[in-house]
């Protein structure tokens, strides 16, 4: 879907015309963008204990380089089992701390997508923004559940209970695993101080991110405006949803049609900046975290080994 009808002579010569100084300011803010991550992943941890930068970085970097190179998002399992065994965490917790991580990129994601429908200046459709405006609703209602069942873990625990009666008993235990594994990952939403910290570091995040589509839609001298880059930002998150290796594919096709359907992008050029943003995306972070992996003495098939052991210490109880 991506390559039908993209001119592959005229792709190359969109190449050789790129600004280069602009995409390496792209690649320069992906190591921005982690360091961010890194950041406000410290910010999750703490109510667990205390975390050092480097090496919430540096499984970070790891983690992500595991999930654009092996299947079934590896990455996002190994990388709190990683910092719980470097720091004396518990891996359950910490798993959950991932878990409202996530939460946090769809919360910021959405909203700045809503945002952007209406600032950006590009005619999108009425129904397009209120769509925007529904999902953005839905995703900010989410964290306020969210940070109600974290001031009452009670109730979360009630809500589990009543699920579980209805279950078999082996089920039932299970989801009492995993409800606990939950509610120790809400810690940082007890306090609403860290909660507005944590949503701070993770517009940052998406600035970030938002910044270096623009720089390489520029380089391709693509009239992308910096509002506009997180419409395309919302196209992306979906594309890197289709379980495909390194987001390919659907991380190509989701920019193309972002760039020719709201900003008039030429096709060609438009898929040409969308081969270089991923590489830009995922080529850096996973020489780095193979870097660090080797530095650590981690091999692919040792972490591969590794993910079993990962899931059973972050869902004790839980039912495979």
């Amino acid at each position: 879907m991506f390559f039908r009808n993209i001119d592959l002579a005229e792709a190359w010569r969109a190449v050789t015309h790129a600004h280069l100084g602009m995409i390496a300011g792209a690649v320069g803010m992906i190591f921005v963008t982690y360091t961010l991550r890194a950041q406000r992943w410290l910010i999750l941890l703490r109510p667990l204990g205390p975390v050092r930068f480097r090496t919430a970085f540096r499984t970070t970097v790891i983690g992500f380089a595991m999930i654009f190179l092996l299947p079934g998002r590896v990455g996002e399992i190994l990388r709190p089992y990683l910092v719980a065994r470097q720091e004396g965490l518990n891996p359950a917790s910490t798993f959950a701390t991932v878990i409202v991580e996530r939460l946090l990129d769809v919360v910021t994601v959405v909203t700045l997508f809503a945002a952007a429908l209406f600032l950006s200046g590009v005619d999108v459709g009425e129904q397009a923004r209120i769509g925007g405006v529904v999902a953005a609703a839905g995703a900010l209602g989410a964290l306020v559940v969210l940070f109600f069942f974290a001031r009452h873990p009670e109730r979360l625990g009630k809500l589990a209970g009543q699920l579980g009666r209805r279950l078999p008993a082996k089920l039932s235990t299970g989801l009492a695993g995993l409800v606990q594994t939950f509610a120790e990952g809400l810690a940082v939403l007890k306090s609403p101080l860290q909660l507005v910290v944590a949503v701070c570091w993770s517009v940052a995040v998406w600035a970030s991110i938002a910044i270096g589509i623009s720089l390489t839609s520029h380089a391709f001298d693509l009239s992308l405006t910096p509002v506009g880059s997180f419409i395309v930002v919302g196209y992306l998150a979906v594309g890197v949803s289709i379980p495909t290796p390194g987001g390919a594919g659907g991380f190509h096709y989701f920019y193309l049609v972002a760039l020719r359907d709201f900003f008039g992008a030429d096709p060609t050029v438009a898929a040409t900046a969308a081969i270089v943003l991923h590489a830009v995306s995922f080529v850096p972070v996973t020489i780095l975290g193979l870097t660090f992996m080797w530095q650590d003495g981690l091999t692919l098939g040792r972490l591969k080994n590794m993910k079993a052991e990962a899931q059973a210490a972050e869902h004790p109880g839980a039912v495979r």
